[in-house]
């Protein structure tokens, strides 16, 4: 997500400065080259040994005649972006107020005034967080261009955003954001369908694949909806379904006025009538399966002109059986493209797909989120946005 990107990250003096080790090592994981640089402050947290060590790069502590804060972050600097994080209630001030008495505020300065993309992820108690000063400099920044990262709001505290959320947002302030002012929907994982209270009909989706595709989106600029069976995630708004009629509903209300679909889902093909007590275990059972309705088919009728991107599964094994299916779903519902794959790729982190447009089909064979990247820009060539 982050190969090739030049990351300073700043840390100032919140106790959150704990977890810049693991955060470095998180944005080296995707693929980032850090240098890091501390306030006083912050020095008394964690040593500037722990970050060397974490990012294998030296540690600002001082500005010299080095200008170290020039080269980082100057013009032609060394930085692709500005990380902050932690940001005390007292840096965001000083960054405001063009106070730079630290390091850490000095690139900032220097970083704003040479146009490097800048991201804050603030970290304090509640209280301060709520603060009128406090909050009046978060908006006079963030009406600057600079990017922040909600706090988590917990036990009195606004603590740190996830490593994924300040990843997510680095990614994005660091990148080309072809999707900018584009709403981008994305259904994600599997449904289930109830048997009683205890039992289910489901399937062996993990929605990893839909969640890279809404990371994806994200990052490229979008405004992203995720409709699935999973968790709150940083990158996206979340519509929590179960049944592939939840599903449905939740779609349809979301997909009015988004600009694309992408149906990622493994929503079931059949549902059945749920028996309201327990169904006892030892005696041979039948169930009666009613078919689901076509999410991609009641959207379609619903919204003739919306672009949707489907998703083919299969498990033939073979790529021309997967073309063939692809192409049928591509004509049925009028998708812009259709991403083929293998059933057994469910649950991995790495993938092979066949992304089919129209009579050509382009083979993908690496990382799921290298394959979310390549669809998101592929929606954006779609939408007009960038040449293929």
């Amino acid at each position: 997500m982050l190969e090739g990107v030049n990351v300073a990250l700043g840390v100032s003096g919140s106790i959150a400065a704990v977890k810049t080790v693991e955060l470095a090592h998180e944005l080296r994981r995707q693929g980032a080259t850090v240098r890091a640089v501390m306030s006083p402050s912050s020095q008394h947290i964690i040593h500037p040994w722990s970050l060397e060590f974490a990012t294998e790069n030296d540690v600002v502590t001082d500005i010299t005649g080095r200008v170290e804060h020039v080269e980082l972050c100057g013009y032609d600097g060394w930085a692709d972006v500005y990380l902050l994080a932690p940001a005390t209630a007292n840096t965001v001030g000083k960054i405001a107020h063009a106070v730079d008495d630290t390091p850490v505020t000095t690139a900032a300065t220097t970083a704003l005034g040479s146009g490097v993309p800048i991201v804050i992820a603030p970290a304090m108690h509640e209280p301060m967080y709520d603060h009128p000063g406090v909050l009046e400099a978060i908006e006079r920044v963030e009406d600057w261009g600079v990017s922040f990262v909600d706090p988590r709001v917990e036990e009195g505290k606004a603590k740190i955003a996830s490593e994924e959320a300040i990843v997510c947002a680095v990614a994005r302030a660091a990148g080309e954001r072809p999707l900018a002012g584009r709403h981008v929907v994305v259904t994600s994982g599997a449904t289930t369908e109830s048997i009683d209270p205890v039992r289910v009909l489901s399937n062996r989706s993990s929605g990893k694949m839909g969640r890279a595709v809404a990371r994806a989106c994200y990052v490229l600029g979008a405004t992203v909806t995720l409709v699935h069976d999973g968790p709150v995630v940083p990158y996206a708004t979340v519509r929590q379904v179960e049944s592939a009629t939840e599903m449905l509903e939740a779609t349809l209300e979301a997909a009015t006025g988004a600009d694309v679909l992408v149906s990622a889902a493994a929503i079931g093909d059949y549902t059945v009538e749920k028996h309201e007590e327990k169904l006892r275990s030892g005696e041979t059972r039948t169930l009666e399966l009613e078919p689901t309705p076509k999410l991609l088919d009641t959207v379609r009728a619903e919204q003739p002109s919306l672009p949707i991107v489907g998703f083919k599964t299969e498990t033939s094994g073979e790529d021309s059986k997967m073309i063939e299916a692809a192409r049928s779903l591509l004509e049925r519902v009028d998708a812009g493209f259709v991403v083929a794959n293998d059933a057994s790729v469910m649950g991995a982190d790495r993938t092979r797909a066949l992304l089919v447009h129209g009579e050509t089909a382009a083979e993908f064979d690496g990382t799921k989120q290298a394959l979310a990247t390549e669809i998101g820009r592929s929606i954006a060539v779609m939408l007009g946005e960038e040449t293929a």
